[in-house]
């Protein structure tokens, strides 16, 4: 079997895994009153089960382990089939962490302290930031401080998807538009493993849109934002970073990277705690400025996708410049829809 194929595979395994498996999860939640209330901070009306994130993290490990059963990481370097099992076993920790935090409420340093023993597991058994490739420079090692840039990036994009998830389909859809773009530049890249991580994320992310898109029919929780945020940062470690890709990566993530550090500086330069939460991100300006849910969430997809198709162009994939003039035109279309209706 060639080997773009078991990463098909991958893609379509989480995905119909994902249709099938949300709406079993949605009635378990039901039953047992695992529902997000409304509430001040909450722009939803009605309870809504809240462990959609199941779901997702049944479709993606179903994807890799058929992919492993196929054969598939056969194909990898020893030391890229242990990367895969770093990202994935640490991807499960995050996901019990935040089912965790959905089912009992951890407090956020609690959280906190969890989050960064998994990175630190993960850069134990191989997902490690050890040199950077930056352009123009070349080759810079990292030694000593391996550890706390891998730490500060895996839980950095582990809470930041966790941070945008606040009105239907966002996180999701940011998730799974990132999880494509790494997936096209991971091949070109020659980053097989870290291709296969990528696309299992992206058909568990975008299959769970059928059930999260507004109005959502449930939503995703801390587990699954979790998950898919250490998921993202995972393969930007085991096949981006290390490669001229590194402002790809950043580009790709730039919108939840973005958002979460203004926040976070907003609410130190208010004298706030950086962990509490409030309603000074993104879609929630949007919100406040009259732009409706879908609106929102379609314009936070454009500008991820635009960001997208530029790390595609400095990539250098060949039709990267014909994805970023599509792009450009689509951003510019809702930009346009976003003026028009603001305080309509």
């Amino acid at each position: 079997m060639l080997e773009e194929q078991y990463h098909l595979i991958a893609f379509l395994v989480s995905i119909s895994v994902v249709l099938w498996s949300t709406p079993v999860v949605k009635t378990i939640g039901i039953k047992s009153g695992k529902v997000d209330l409304p509430g001040e901070r909450k722009i939803h009306q009605r309870p809504i089960v809240r462990i959609g994130g199941v779901s997702i993290f049944i479709g993606s490990l179903s994807a890799l382990l058929i992919v492993w059963w196929l054969g598939g990481f056969g194909l990898l370097p020893p030391e890229k089939e242990w990367e895969i099992w770093g990202v994935t076993i640490g991807g499960l920790l995050l996901f019990l962490i935040g089912l965790a935090d959905d089912l009992f409420n951890l407090s956020a340093m609690s959280r906190l302290i969890m989050q960064t023993a998994v990175a630190t597991f993960a850069w134990w058994v191989g997902v490690k930031i050890d040199f950077l490739t930056i352009p123009f420079s070349g080759i810079v090692h990292l030694g000593w401080l391996s550890l706390p840039i891998t730490l500060f990036w895996l839980v950095g994009m582990t809470n930041a998807i966790n941070w945008i998830d606040g009105v239907d389909g966002l996180a999701a859809g940011v998730s799974g538009i990132a999880a494509v773009v790494m997936l096209m530049v991971s091949l070109f890249m020659n980053q097989p493993a870290a291709a296969l991580v990528a696309a299992a994320l992206a058909g568990g992310a975008l299959g769970f849109l059928r059930y999260n898109f507004n109005p959502a029919q449930i939503f995703m929780g801390d587990g699954g934002a979790y998950f898919m945020g250490f998921t993202l940062a995972g393969v930007g470690v085991i096949g981006l970073v290390k490669t001229y890709a590194l402002t790809a990566v950043m580009l790709t993530l730039a919108v939840p990277i973005i958002d979460m550090s203004l926040v976070i500086i907003s609410r130190i330069y208010q004298r706030k705690s950086p962990f509490k939460p409030d309603n000074s991100h993104l879609h929630h300006r949007l919100l406040k400025a009259g732009i409706s849910q879908r609106l929102t969430v379609l314009f936070i997809y454009a500008l991820t996708l635009w960001l997208g198709s530029l790390a595609l162009v400095l990539a250098g994939i060949p039709s990267g410049g014909a994805y970023a003039i599509g792009a450009t035109l689509l951003l510019a279309y809702l930009a346009w829809q976003v003026w028009r209706n603001r305080l309509k």
